[in-house]
């Protein structure tokens, strides 16, 4: 859902990488650095089990630093529909990954989200989501295994387990175009906090939100308990459009919560994200 605004370029085993080669005699350096510029666009955010745009539509532009296709740096401030101020959260980034052979590659990243401060009360606070990822590539599937930490109010892990197949077609025209396709699987594990109020009515819910729940608007004899569960399992079919220099995908999925789900959660269902990436930098 946001793997592309978090991670505009991922390395992996199975993928046809941007990599720098060795210079040959006579050819001009190549710079082991890149920036990046991008926009795009979603209905629904939804993030480790939890919609954190509410359910509403959101844009977004990023702007990404990367150093030899291995470390990339990336600011992304978020929009959302009917929300005041105009920039609802920021998104600040930082991933590493290394491919060690044909078959396996490690990757580490950390997401810090920044709320508008009269957001605070109504949206989400502020989190930091740290993950480390094994990737392998078994040539008929790509497998990523990732565990991570939320770090908020409350802190939480989850689990990832990513299950894709990533193709693209011969290049044409002069300029190498193609056209790449990466459909996937993705199963999600982690705390969920189940909320009964003094009516009897239970509501589910999971970071990043508050801290046992939107506390503020329950009365005191609300109860909270938490487990840990399977939350989420989600489907997409990523389709980019690339270039050397650009990248436009289109990624439509759905969403299958795995727990009883209520009016509020706002999970399950249909979403779509479109992004542009471009190249700054030559090559």
């Amino acid at each position: 859902m946001v793997i592309f605004l978090i991670h505009p370029l991922n390395c992996a085993a199975q993928t046809d990488n941007v990599t720098v080669p060795d210079n040959d005699p006579g050819q001009p350096d190549l710079s082991p650095h890149s920036l990046y510029a991008g926009l795009g666009y979603g209905n629904n955010m939804i993030y480790l089990g939890s919609t954190i745009s509410q359910n509403q539509p959101y844009a977004y532009t990023t702007l990404t630093y990367g150093y030899r296709d291995m470390l990339y740096i990336s600011l992304a401030p978020v929009h959302l529909a009917e929300r005041n101020p105009f920039i609802a959260f920021n998104m600040t980034s930082v991933s590493f990954s290394h491919v060690f052979n044909s078959w396996f590659d490690i990757s580490a990243a950390s997401s810090y989200y920044h709320v508008a401060p009269s957001l605070r009360d109504t949206l989400f606070g502020n989190f930091l989501y740290t993950d480390v990822t094994f990737g392998f590539d078994w040539k008929i599937l790509y497998s990523k295994l990732s565990a991570g930490g939320m770090f908020s109010e409350d802190n939480n892990v989850f689990f990832q387990i990513r299950n894709s197949r990533y193709f693209q077609t011969p290049g044409f025209t002069s300029k190498d175009l193609f056209f790449a396709f990466d459909p996937y699987v993705n199963l999600i594990c982690g705390s969920l906090t189940t909320m009964e109020t003094d009516t009897g009515s239970p509501v589910q819910i999971s970071p990043p939100f508050w801290k046992n729940g939107r506390n503020s608007q329950h009365s005191t004899n609300t109860e909270y308990s938490s487990s840990f569960r399977c939350l989420e399992i989600d489907f997409g079919i990523p389709v980019s459009f690339n270039s050397s220099s650009f990248t436009i995908e289109a990624e439509p999925g759905y969403v299958l919560p795995l727990y009883e789900e209520n009016e509020q959660n706002g999970t399950r269902g249909f979403i779509l994200t479109l992004s542009l990436l471009y190249r700054i930098s030559p090559k």
